[in-house]
């Protein structure tokens, strides 16, 4: 059976916890803001202007779509879902 987008927004092929002064890179689809977070470096391959998403606090709750490359949290939580 093949595995579609519903399959992987659904968190089915696994993610990583990202905190405080953490970096992750690999292929991403998905982050989840779990508390108000402030991201020091964020690369997307597919997603104009991402670096606007650097210094400003994003809050709880949101998710952001995209394909992501690398990440890096200087303040808060989000789960990064791998591609």
């Amino acid at each position: 059976m093949a595995r579609g987008d519903s399959y992987q927004l659904q968190g089915q092929q696994g993610g990583i916890v990202l905190s405080n002064s953490d970096t992750a890179a690999g292929n991403f689809r998905w982050i989840q803001i779990i508390t108000d977070t402030v991201f020091s470096d964020i690369t997307a391959s597919n997603l104009d202007s991402v670096g606007s998403l650097v210094g400003p606090i994003i809050p709880a709750g949101i998710g952001i779509g995209g394909k992501f490359s690398e990440i890096s949290v200087s303040n808060g939580l989000v789960i990064a879902y791998y591609e």
